[in-house]
């Protein structure tokens, strides 16, 4: 290479002024919005582990406390779009700033609530005030770093998200323990308060966004699209059904920890969410397994192993509780990253309202999975669980036959110079009848 062509190239790399490894503002960037994450998280579930203790203090039932935790997943759900619209026009930083500080002003007078209702006012307040950062945060990494460190950098974000889910969870019941969930509550708040704090002062502003106009009309249109099509219908669907089963499990699990024969601390309850670990390692696993399996076979494998972790925790020894929780971790952490992927893969175009309206789905999941977890555990105790987790587990194996069934019937019709024409991105996930 001549002088003058590496000259060229240097200059050409140095003009692009976005976010990399080794250049000013990156490693800022890293380290505040893995904060972001974790603040999001701790926050969004505080109550989980902590729902037999406000069971106690309000005197209601299991299904009644875990409107604690899907309020609030349910307002995140319904709020996810709209903040996504508020990005584009006000900007993503801006609407992640504003999203954490309301959420952290409210997280700080969740531990205050009188009763019951307030306290799941709050928490539904709280939960559409951190709907701001999942709708903005993708998009902010993707218009500020460099398509080489995006994944690195959504990876970092995606860490924050799962730490700050386990940690939250894990402060709450050791504090709960020692001072009652109030307090436990408080930590959490505490906390959140320090990682706001952080992510404001680090996170560089944004160089890359364009703003443009709110245009409701525009957006309801790419939403039908969307909402129209059978494949991406089956990909929400898919990771509702995956959080139904995580969010049954994990909202009920603490009733049955605390119950005879088990009679487990309220400290020991939440350390159980150190589980949460096997998920990340299971989501990053997730693209070597479609490598080698495709994407379907992923998906029978991750539903697989939910169904035998769900059968496994059925068990009256401890060891095979938590064994069970381990495969329910790995399969649904699997399955999620497989959908939630093939989301964008699938969707030619709005990929932002679709990946908003997967979230959407993913979190309705959470809220409905909570709430039906607990009726059944009301009902028939954590063999009720367990069984409304398998249902969810069979829709999705019913949805995944169905579009191995499409993928069969398209290869059969397609006409056979259409066989030989390598097929696009698009093309290649809609013959395959679904994830691959």
């Amino acid at each position: 290479m001549s002088p003058a062509s590496t000259k060229a190239s240097t200059t050409t790399v140095d003009a692009d002024t976005r976010l990399a490894p080794g250049r000013p503002g990156h490693r800022r960037m890293s380290f505040a919005l893995f904060a972001a994450g974790v603040a999001t998280f701790a926050l969004l579930y505080s109550t989980q582990a902590l729902l037999p203790a406000v069971s106690a203090d309000f005197a209601v039932t299991a299904s009644a406390a875990s409107w604690t935790v899907s309020a609030a997943t349910g307002a995140l759900a319904l709020c996810v779009l709209p903040m996504s619209a508020l990005s584009e026009r006000f900007g993503r930083r801006a609407v992640m700033t504003g999203s954490l500080v309301t959420a952290v002003a409210v997280g700080l007078l969740v531990p205050f609530a009188p009763n019951l209702e307030w306290l799941v006012v709050l928490r539904a307040v709280q939960g559409a005030a951190l709907a701001g950062v999942p709708a903005s945060a993708m998009a902010y990494l993707a218009e500020e770093v460099r398509p080489r460190a995006l994944v690195a950098a959504i990876g970092l974000f995606v860490a924050g998200n799962s730490i700050g889910g386990m940690s939250g969870r894990i402060v709450t019941g050791w504090v709960a323990q020692l001072w009652g969930w109030r307090a436990g509550l408080a930590a959490v708040g505490l906390t959140a308060v320090a990682c706001v704090v952080a992510y404001r002062l680090l996170l560089p502003a944004a160089r890359h966004f364009a703003p443009s106009p709110l245009d409701p009309r525009a957006m309801a249109r790419t939403v039908r699209t969307h909402l129209s099509d059978p494949l991406l219908l089956r990909l929400y669907a898919i990771g509702g059904l995956f959080m139904t089963v995580f969010g049954a499990v994990y909202t009920v699990i603490g009733y049955r920890l605390v119950e005879a024969p088990f009679s487990l601390p309220q400290g020991v309850v939440g350390s159980v969410f150190l589980v949460y670990l096997v998920g990340t390692a299971s989501s990053a696993a997730a693209g070597r397994l479609v490598g080698r399996m495709g994407r379907r076979g992923a998906l029978y494998l991750a539903v697989t192993t939910t169904a035998a972790g769900l059968l496994l925790s059925l068990a009256g020894s401890l060891a095979a509780v938590l064994a069970g929780l381990v495969l329910i971790t790995a399969g649904f952490f699997a399955g999620h990253a497989v959908a939630s992927s093939s989301v964008s893969r699938a969707a030619t175009t709005g990929r932002a309202q679709a990946s908003a309206l997967y979230q959407s789905a993913y979190y309705l999941g959470s809220s409905a999975g909570g709430t039906l977890g607990a009726v059944a555990y009301h009902a028939g105790g954590w063999s009720g669980t367990v069984l409304l987790g398998l249902v969810a587990v069979l829709g999705v194996v019913s949805l995944t036959l169905y579009g191995t069934h499409r993928a069969r019937v398209a290869e059969r019709t397609r006409p056979e110079s259409g066989r030989a024409r390598p097929a696009g991105r698009r093309s290649a996930v809609v013959a395959a009848g679904g994830p691959r």
